[in-house]
């Protein structure tokens, strides 16, 4: 993964003056040492130059973390903390911050060695809204040193996808295809997370791959996606072209990303594609992936905006696939029922043309897009990387700007069946428990569109407080309620 952040956190241990010091110093080594001896020392660093008291501290604290390198800042309340200086060392800090704090070591200590950082924590929130400062706070924000330490290395995939949302530039070709409505997307909220965007057209996409006939480094692309191919390389004769695709976008990502750190793509794939280019880019779409450059189908920039999240979150290639199609009845009794602990209306295909990340899919085999070899020449829609998609727990979610402007967010997890799915594409059995209802009343309900996309491990902790850091509603946050809590818009008579 080479498009995603290396975070390190600063640890920055705060006082209130009229508290020991002591307290703070020695719980800032206590966690910083519990950290080193269950994660990798190399996420963290110590601010060793001040305990913060006053906004003097705060500065000094400030300039000695960014001197460090820190991308991450933990604001650690050692006993109560000073709820001005340490919100305001949030505040000048330019990137993704929690806050956690002490707790009492012993009942053999609670007179000159009770800190009050459980008190402290409520007054550092109250100061953070007041200054509409977002920060990370966790589900139980007051623990010792091993369990600041977990809550810490918990921080660390949320923080990178927060810093890379702001430091991310999506790279859009397009317009969307016709009868793609649902794939609209209004910029406003990329911006208002912290993303850039240049959007081209696909004619300034051809003319770019045009140029790259004949690069000399099309045939060490070609000796890669044979390798990786192996004996699924079942259209060797499209391998050039999807070279020369390939360089094409990796150079554009070069020229165009500008400032930014990170890129994401979302492409044009038909229905001009296929007649112009000769090929589909599915395979080339897939292999960016799986380096850390989500690239998504159909012009989808909330999709890739979700792609991207996922890769920050999990530190592995992810994918985008259509929430497509019902499981029949006969492969439900033969092959899951009695199996696996999931109803029929749990279960549901998800499928896209060949998108999908090789390392993701089983025996995966080079072919042809077989929906669009419906009406066009068969030789026109090579280019898909097809098979069934690997068994696994998996998490389904997607960040989305409705058509007027407003950002939600869907998070749901559950799993891909190692049942064979007997179809084309990449494609997967996916069981999500209550699928059924969370496909009622909140991805029609709530009126998301049919790409969604997918993690491969369970995330949704996370994800959950990623979207809540970059403010989505909580109430807009959905996922899929048990059987015992019903949706808002829900039938009570069913």
């Amino acid at each position: 993964m080479n498009n995603i952040p290396k975070m390190k956190i600063g640890i920055v241990a705060v006082s209130r003056d009229c508290f020991p010091e002591s307290l703070s110093v020695n719980r800032r080594k206590a966690l910083v040492d519990a950290y080193a001896a269950k994660y990798d020392a190399a996420d963290i660093y110590e601010c060793p130059v001040c305990i913060v008291e006053s906004e003097i501290h705060m500065v000094q604290a400030l300039e000695d973390i960014k001197a460090a390198g820190c991308n991450a800042l933990c604001v650690y309340l050692g006993n109560f903390g000073p709820e001005i200086s340490e919100t305001l060392l949030a505040k000048h800090f330019d990137g993704p911050k929690m806050f956690v704090a002490a707790a009492e070591e012993t009942q053999e200590n609670l007179i000159q060695g009770r800190g009050d950082a459980y008190c402290g924590m409520l007054n550092a929130s109250y100061n953070l809204a007041l200054r509409n400062i977002g920060a990370y706070i966790p589900e139980y924000p007051v623990g010792d040193a091993d369990d600041c330490a977990d809550m810490i290395h918990e921080f660390l995939p949320i923080a990178r996808a927060i810093y890379g949302l702001n430091n991310l530039k999506i790279i859009s070709f397009g317009p969307r295809p016709l009868n793609f409505l649902a794939c609209n997307a209004p910029i406003k909220q990329l911006y208002n997370v912290g993303v850039e965007i240049e959007e081209n057209s696909e004619l300034d996409l051809f003319e770019a791959f045009n140029k790259h006939a004949g690069d000399e480094r099309i045939p060490d692309v070609v000796k890669d996606m044979e390798k990786e191919l192996g004996e699924g390389n079942k259209k060797p004769e499209i391998l050039e072209k999807l070279a020369q695709y390939e360089l094409t976008l990796l150079d554009w990502v070069d020229e165009h990303k500008g400032y930014r750190k990170y890129v994401a793509i979302a492409g044009k794939c038909w229905p001009a594609f296929q007649t112009q280019f000769g090929f589909v880019p599915c395979y080339v779409n897939s292999r960016l992936t799986g380096r850390g450059i989500p690239v998504s189908c159909e012009v989808d920039i909330y999709g890739v905006l979700s792609e991207f999240i996922g890769t920050c979150v999990s530190e592995d290639a992810v994918t985008l696939l259509d929430i497509n199609n019902s499981v029949p009845k006969d492969m439900y009794k033969e092959s899951i029922e009695g199996r696996f602990d999931y109803k029929h209306t749990d279960t549901f295909m998800g499928f896209h043309c060949g998108n999908t990340c090789s390392s993701k899919v089983c025996n995966p085999q080079m072919k042809y897009q077989m929906i669009m070899a419906r009406s066009l020449p068969i030789e026109v829609t090579n280019g898909t990387l097809e098979g069934d998609i690997v068994p696994g727990d998996i998490t389904f979610y997607r960040l989305q700007s409705t058509a007027d402007c407003k950002i939600r967010a869907y998070v749901a997890q559950g799993e891909v069946l190692p049942v064979a799915t007997r179809s084309f594409g990449s494609i997967g059995v996916f069981a999500i428990k209550e699928m059924g209802r969370f496909y009622r009343h909140v991805l029609i309900e709530k009126n998301y569109p049919h790409h969604g996309a997918v993690a491969f491990g369970h995330y949704g902790k996370a994800l959950f407080e990623v979207f809540k850091y970059i403010g989505v509603p909580v109430e807009d946050i959905n996922y899929n309620q048990p059987a015992s809590l019903p949706y808002k818009t829900e039938n009570p008579f069913c």
